[in-house]
């Protein structure tokens, strides 16, 4: 079975036939809280229920488009015309005497040109099935695809030996075709890679349809550097890359549509900047990347992008230096697993976007998801920083292990550099074994912005410090704890609800470590909390331990002023606990003044930020405490959790 669709879905036909065999001793739930991963996500008191996504099905190829050559007139200045007829061709060519000629072998063409001083235009018209076109000069010129259909069964459909810039025009209203052989007849000390090839610069106009198929390498390869300023390029197969330059490519406008084995774009020795167009594309082999850089990616488009790439190991993106986007609608989707590579000595899985230096968003839309085992959404060596744009990024795949000592999960955001969110609308999910939502593992610092984390493990992870000082948080997660970070915690400002499971794992947690709180609104349910930093904090916060129950209105908690009977808050945890650890601080909680907390009850009506109720009716439950806060950090309940839990 090498689809890696079908390998998902059997799997988890095997994980439900496990849970119904253990229905008469147990279930697929795990007590006190915790989420099967392999059951869908639901939130209680909230229409949002979440599945499993699968990547859409290949579409396979839906044939040729018919190719019908252009019978009108064209007029070009400067033109020499080649029109095909079967094995003869009709040559038009006004400038024999000024240095080019024109040979033809039974439907295989050769220009060649001395012409230094006029930018000739070679027209290109007519259907031959065993052809080429193959053009030597030292000079600029243009090539014009006007109703134009050569398949070559040994070798490059056009090949151009020239190495100087070549202006491509798609004819308007017409259909044109390259297709290349399998096996190629070469010629001492020439390239030839790929069905259109140039050793000099390529530059694409025309809105007319051009269609290639790539047998033996790439489809279109340029040793110098690929542009496209309009048009419509359709890449039927490619048996490495679709679009291969050395120099740079870039996209200006225009539609392109590739399917390959190999890369979708590839630059293989400088960068990849897409300023227009629509791009869809499509690859099926281990690390089949849909865009590749050997330096930069720069995404600065109203048009879309859809990347697809099913091979193991593959990603949508992948640069060794920076990737910036800038606006833009983009989809990838990866459906390959990880796997163990043993040139780096290293796993290596898929990712939406991998990025080997820094990487910038300012805005844009993005949706990514990686169905296949240890896949990323995002993985960055560098700095991340996110300025704006709604970012959907989705895992289902699980740990990828190869050895004892060498393993990969999942991750929606990934960035050993610092990871810096200025803005924008998160929603991101993950659901099997050690898969996290956001991590840095360095400093995590969020400014702004709406993120919806829910999670396997862990929802937001630094290794160093993570700073909330705006926006509004929700973490949830299945396993583990909702915020965590290896350092120092410090929250100045937002509003933040996150959930974690049973003790020891924690709504909240920074181990041992400094935990600041000086503004914010700040909710963390679990077994255990981190409790703040009294001496670091200059706002109030109170921990409250309880013993838990099945029971929905238990998960209720109110707490409002002895005097005066202020509602300070009204919140419902997202799941039941056995022993439930609540952390609250608020600047509704003012310094030394008196709070009771309630427990059961009811709400109905108000303003519902994932349990935390604003503006709501409550019908009073069991008093289950009462502090004063005189100190920066109050208790209440029962013992039970440190604070410091060891990890």
């Amino acid at each position: 079975m090498n689809n890696p669709v079908e390998k998902m879905k059997m799997k988890r036909f095997f994980i439900y036939l496990v849970c119904i065999i253990m229905v008469t001793g147990g279930s697929c739930n795990n007590e006190d809280g915790y989420f099967d991963p392999d059951q869908e996500w639901t939130d209680d008191d909230e229409d949002n229920t979440w599945e499993d996504p699968e990547i859409p099905a290949d579409s396979g190829d839906p044939g040729d488009t018919e190719l019908v050559p252009n019978t009108q007139p064209v007029n070009y200045e400067h033109a020499v015309s080649i029109a095909f007829s079967g094995s003869e061709v009709m040559i038009d060519n006004p400038y024999a005497d000024a240095g080019i000629t024109v040979e033809n072998t039974n439907g295989h063409v050769v220009i060649s040109s001395s012409v230094t001083d006029i930018e000739l235009n070679y027209v290109l018209s007519g259907i031959v099935s065993d052809g080429s076109v193959k053009i030597y000069g030292n000079y600029k010129f243009g090539l014009v695809l006007n109703g134009v259909g050569i398949t070559n069964p040994n070798g490059a459909a056009i090949n151009i030996q020239c190495g100087k810039k070549v202006t491509v025009t798609v004819q308007d209203g017409t259909n044109n075709r390259l297709i290349d052989g399998e096996e190629y007849q070469y010629v001492d000390g020439e390239d030839m890679k790929a069905t259109f090839f140039s050793e000099g610069q390529l530059n694409f106009y025309g809105n007319g349809n051009l269609e290639v198929r790539g047998k033996n390498k790439h489809a279109i390869c340029s040793d110098d550097y690929f542009r496209m300023y309009e048009g419509n390029i359709r890449i039927k197969e490619a048996a490495s890359d679709a679009i291969h330059a050395n120099d740079y490519i870039r996209i200006d406008g225009g539609t392109i549509t590739t399917r390959s084995v190999g890369e979708g774009l590839e630059c293989e020795k400088g960068y990849v900047r897409i300023e227009g167009g629509d791009l869809e594309i499509v690859t099926t082999g281990q690390k089949g990347h849909g865009i590749k850089s050997k330096e930069s990616i720069t995404i600065n488009s109203d048009g879309t992008i859809d990347i697809t790439v099913y091979g193991n190991a593959s990603k949508g993106m992948n640069a060794s230096e920076d990737i910036t986007i800038t606006k833009g609608k983009i989809t990838i989707n990866t459906a390959g697993d990880a796997i163990w590579d043993a040139d780096e000595q290293d796993t290596s899985s898929c990712a939406g976007i991998k990025c080997d230096g820094d990487m910038l968003i300012e805005t844009c839309d993005l949706t990514i998801l990686s169905t296949g085992s240890g896949g990323k959404g995002i993985n960055v060596s560098g700095e991340l920083v996110i300025y704006d744009g709604i970012i959907t990024l989705t895992t289902t795949g699980d740990q990828f292990v190869y050895d004892r000592n060498n393993d990969t999960a999942a991750k929606a955001i990934r960035s050993k550099g610092d990871l810096t969110i200025h803005g924008g609308v998160f929603t991101i999910r993950t659901s099997k074994t050690e898969a996290e939502g956001i991590e840095s593992k360095a400093t995590l610092t969020i400014t702004g912005g709406e993120l919806d984390v829910r999670a396997y493990d862990d929802c937001l992870n630094a290794g160093t410090h993570i700073q909330i000082d705006g926006g509004t948080i929700y973490c949830l997660s299945a396993s583990n704890d909702g915020i965590d970070s290896n350092g120092t915690l410090t929250i100045t400002g937002g509003l933040i609800v996150s959930a974690g499971t049973s003790a020891p794992e924690a709504g909240i947690d920074c181990d041992q470590s400094r935990f600041t709180i000086t503004g914010g609104t700040i909710i963390g349910i679990g077994g255990d909390t981190s409790t703040p930093t009294a001496s670091a904090c200059t706002q109030p916060s109170v921990v409250f331990r309880t013993s838990g129950s099945s029971d929905s209105s238990s998960r209720i908690i109110r707490i409002k002023s002895t005097s005066g009977g202020k509602d300070v808050l009204t919140f419902k945890a997202p799941r039941s606990y056995s022993t439930m650890t609540l952390l609250f601080s608020s600047p509704a909680l003012q310094t030394n003044t008196g709070y009771t907390i309630y427990t059961g009850g009811t709400i109905s009506g108000g303003s519902d930020f994932h349990g935390y109720y604003t503006d709501a009716t409550y019908t009073e439950g069991t008093s289950a405490g009462t502090f004063t806060t005189s100190s920066m950090v109050s208790t209440v309940g029962t013992s039970g959790g440190n604070g410091s839990r060891p990890r």
